[in-house]
């Protein structure tokens, strides 16, 4: 696992998109995974800057989301549809059909998501899922005690994630219990994840998981397990990185190798 320390959420934010426009750029088809959340939306402001003004070109990528929320239609202005649409696809040219977020009203949410992971199949697997942290340490809504297994399925939702996300609500009671989540083991078998980690909040979930033994009790350890996975962190949310001065000195030598 490549872990890559910046100075400010803005450096943050640019270096990830690079990486996900490099891809774009040698791939025009690529599949790129997408998460919601606050953490990737500096990502995606540069990415539809990109477009904007470099013409980055996304009209042949796939996208599939990482989770919804069970009961939102896609208007809701808290579904992340809606968020997907706002802050990135409203600001590119994706072509709309090929853009995939979970359904939050499937009637019947197992045979959506056996669709959901065929449909991810059938585009020939995700080459880059962008992945954020909860402070209690989840990817997607793989809340504690998810199997590292695990597929896309109806999850129930913990109190810790109601109360994070209540901020987004008029109140706590008005967030959905529940949530249709990518599983870690579809998450797993992307080729390359990049997760984007800022904030003092997030420090203890992100030391946990890079640093830490790999555990459902933390759903994100299981990056460690992956053969290629880059982790973009600003200052405040490696406060807690035992190796960060080697990680650090990484850098460094990487780029004396530039």
């Amino acid at each position: 696992m490549d872990v890559v320390i910046c100075r400010s959420y803005e450096e943050l934010s640019k270096a990830a998109a690079r990486v996900v426009a490099d891809l774009v750029t040698h791939k025009p088809n690529a599949v790129l995974g997408f998460a919601t959340g606050s953490s990737p939306v500096g990502l995606y402001k540069e990415l539809a800057r990109l477009h904007r003004e470099e013409g980055l070109d996304f009209s042949k990528v796939t996208t599939f989301n990482l989770d919804e929320y069970v009961g939102l239609p896609a208007d809701h202005p808290q579904s992340y549809r809606r968020f997907m649409n706002e802050h990135l696809f409203n600001h590119i040219n994706v072509t709309v059909q090929n853009t995939h977020v979970p359904s939050g009203t499937a009637t019947s949410p197992k045979a959506f998501c056996e669709g959901y992971e065929k449909q991810i199949r059938d585009a020939g697997g995700i080459d880059l899922q962008v992945l954020g942290i909860g402070s209690d340490g989840h990817i997607a809504f793989n809340e504690p005690g998810s199997s590292l297994g695990s597929r896309t399925r109806r999850v129930t939702l913990t109190e810790q994630t109601l109360d994070d996300n209540a901020r987004f609500f008029k109140k706590k009671s008005d967030v959905p219990r529940h949530a249709i989540s990518m599983g870690v083991g579809t998450i797993l078998e992307a080729r390359r994840l990049l997760m984007v980690v800022n904030g003092e909040s997030k420090a203890p979930a992100l030391a946990a998981a890079i640093e830490g033994p790999i555990t459902s009790m933390i759903t994100a350890s299981a990056l460690q397990l992956h053969p290629d996975a880059v982790v973009f962190v600003d200052d405040d949310a490696a406060a807690q990185l035992k190796m960060r001065d080697y990680y650090e000195w990484i850098q460094k030598q990487a780029k004396a190798g530039d």
